[in-house]
């Protein structure tokens, strides 16, 4: 590889994993020939100016982290001159951009794709300014996220906890959306926004979402008995709920949500807007590389 890398670390993604898979990051790219240099982050605006920087320098800007801090570091390389390239070494907890781009999940491993892969341009979804990769959403989900967030359990099973957890004291939401400028009120559980198809570690809420299609799956779940909904839970990790008559899938390129109560919008895992929010798609925004 001829250009260089500018690695940019989240220290506290994966409760440490990052930082605690650096050096052997640091040794596999040194052993694949890729000069690399790296920038520890602050915050994801902290880490969307390092991208920013590496963009002008003409490197490689390389998110080690979770789904956040990939979801900033592209929102900066977008609509660079001359463009940019986005590398991914997964380092979060659920690293669902990495499994829907079929990059290996293992840091170590990923350096691979960044030797070796292919330049893919993608889209990306923007709520208020704020750029993310994956999966906007709100209702139950923003509980389940909150509640995944603040536990100390381990890796993907945080977010089942937080949605077991969320399930306990859930009532249903009245949200009024605008698809395209269409008007529609939905009663039931969440509005997922989705420009990937994967979000708490590996569940496939939009199984026919694709990063590159122009526009959002837009996934709905409407009330249903609290029994049925635990039940049809674990339908999500192969997409498979889709068949459900309370699920619906629609699409559009810019999406409205209000809702009867608060509700923060979270995408890739953090909290990007509270209701109401308007989220638009970003067509072929940056290049990422993939396998």
């Amino acid at each position: 590889m001829d250009r260089a890398l500018a690695l940019i670390v989240n220290p506290t993604a994966g409760g440490g994993r990052a930082l605690r898979a650096l050096t052997a990051v640091e040794q596999a790219l040194r052993e694949a020939g890729i000069a690399f240099r790296v920038e520890r982050t602050r915050s994801l605006q902290h880490a969307g100016e390092l991208a920013a920087a590496a963009a002008q320098a003409g490197e490689i800007a390389t998110a080690l982290g979770g789904d956040g801090l990939v979801g900033a570091v592209a929102g900066a390389l977008r609509g660079s001159d001359p463009p940019a390239l986005l590398g991914v070494l997964p380092g979060g907890r659920g690293n669902d951009f990495a499994r829907s781009l079929g990059i290996p999940r293992d840091a170590v491993e990923a350096v691979g794709v960044i030797a070796a892969g292919r330049e893919r341009t993608i889209d990306l979804g923007e709520v208020e300014g704020r750029a993310f990769v994956g999966i906007a959403s709100c209702g139950f989900d923003s509980d389940a996220n909150r509640i995944a967030n603040a536990t100390r359990v381990p890796g993907d099973a945080a977010y089942m906890w937080g949605a077991l957890r969320a399930l306990a004291g859930w009532r249903p939401a009245r949200f009024e959306l605008e698809l395209d400028g269409e008007p529609l009120v939905h009663v039931g559980y969440n509005v997922a926004v989705a420009n990937g198809r994967q979000y708490g570690g590996g569940m496939l809420i939009a199984p026919g979402a694709a990063l590159d299609d122009g526009r959002f799956d837009v996934v709905t779940v409407a009330d249903v008995p609290r029994r049925r909904f635990l039940s049809q839970l674990p339908k999500v990790f192969k997409g498979a709920h889709v068949g459900n008559p309370e699920v619906e899938v629609r699409h559009a390129t810019e999406v409205r949500i209000a809702a009867d109560r608060p509700f923060a919008l979270y995408a890739d895992g953090d909290p990007i807007a509270e209701l109401p929010a308007t989220v638009r798609t970003l067509p072929g925004a940056v290049r990422v590389l993939a396998p």
